[in-house]
């Protein structure tokens, strides 16, 4: 996909922001490959995610929020659905339409997944000094905020 931020063909960047990005990749490689429950790929993690956070999606909106084609996603909930993890349901406010929503297994799951996360983060947060902590405790909310009003002011836009 094409991106406004990368039309320039030499994009210089901060070192610190390049360093801050390659501790940021590294922290959520670590945070993601501590959570084993169900032995989910990425892909079905996040989509596992998503619906247990968020409720029921259309597929085809499930497959725009997770950044994948259709036809992609389309397989992968079969392969959810297989294992018991998701279960499609009629819409009840368009009879035409399928929903794709998390069964209880799946939401098992994905507790599972977030509680081996969160204690893979903790652990990494305590081996840091107390001043540290307090730092990440406080920058890392404060970047989900900045997400969230990013996100809010795009969807009005």
């Amino acid at each position: 996909m094409h991106n406004a931020l990368m039309d320039k063909r030499v994009m210089e960047v901060d070192p610190r922001a390049e360093g801050l990005m390659i501790a940021v990749e590294q922290m959520v490689r670590y945070v993601r490959q501590s959570a084993v429950a169900g032995g989910l790929s990425t892909a079905a993690s996040s989509a596992i995610g998503r619906l247990g956070r968020e409720g029921p999606y259309r597929l085809s909106e499930l497959a725009r929020a997770e950044g994948v084609s259709q036809p992609n996603m389309t397989q992968l909930v079969t392969r959810m659905e297989r294992a018991g993890l998701v279960r499609r349901v009629a819409d009840h406010n368009d009879g035409r339409a399928v929903l794709v929503e998390a069964t209880e297994s799946g939401i098992e799951v994905f507790r599972q997944r977030r509680a081996e996360r969160t204690q893979a983060l903790d652990l990494l947060i305590g081996e840091l000094t107390e001043p540290e902590q307090q730092a990440v405790r406080t920058a890392l909310p404060a970047l989900a905020r900045a997400i969230q009003d990013r996100q809010t002011r795009t969807a009005h836009d």
